[in-house]
């Protein structure tokens, strides 16, 4: 079922937000000093290619510099990036068979937003909480 619904979301939307991801990670990676945002772009761009399956959770080792990077990471394209989410999420929302879809843009806005501190796990490998 996730291969599946990983071949609608590639044709309905995942392509169109893994070249925006690789955008961003090309010019990320042109200046020396914002390389960390670039590969931080195009491991959540693999991630925005083929989502079902996988999850997203948070770096138990993430600090401080996370925070700061990620307020960089806004500035420079996250918001663009999470705008790019929204609109595919809404036009995915208008038919009833891209409901689902919709909401798996939805859920992506916090990670195109706050990448750094995140990885992304097999959804058959995230241990339970509690």
């Amino acid at each position: 079922m996730k291969t599946l619904l990983n071949i609608i979301w590639v044709v309905l939307s995942g392509f169109w937000l893994f070249l925006g991801y690789m955008l961003a990670a090309a010019i990320m990676c042109i200046f020396i000093v914002t390389i960390p945002w670039g590969i931080a772009a195009a491991r959540i761009g693999v991630y925005a290619l083929w989502p079902f399956g996988k999850e997203v959770v948070e770096k138990p080792t993430a600090g401080v510099g996370s925070t700061i990077g990620n307020v960089v990471w806004v500035l420079l394209a996250g918001w663009w990036i999470a705008l790019e989410h929204i609109v595919s999420g809404v036009l995915l929302c208008v038919t009833i068979i891209g409901i689902p879809f919709g909401w798996a843009n939805f859920k992506m806005v916090p990670v195109a937003l706050l990448p750094l501190g995140k990885q992304i796990v097999d959804s058959s490998e995230r241990m339970p909480r509690g």
